[in-house]
């Protein structure tokens, strides 16, 4: 049985991963958007998703995270 309930820590790990797989970024990207939402945390009191921060940072396109949503949510 597949897990579809969108479980926020399963998205984040699965959401970096897939990005690098499919060479959008590198692991270097993704620890930085990671420390960058830690840092968010802390400071502002706010969490955003690692797609987010990466498309803020232009790591991503808005089609590369599409690409990598579509894989996550049709497991």
């Amino acid at each position: 049985m597949s897990d579809k309930t969108g479980n926020i820590e399963n998205y984040e790990k699965r959401f970096g991963v897939l990005a690098i797989e499919k060479g959008f970024i590198t692991p270097d990207e993704l620890f930085e958007a990671l420390r960058v939402q830690v840092q968010d945390e802390i400071e502002k009191g706010t969490h955003r998703l690692i797609g987010e921060i990466l498309l803020d940072r232009n790591s991503m396109t808005p089609a590369q995270i599409d690409e990598v949503l579509k894989v996550i949510f049709e497991r």
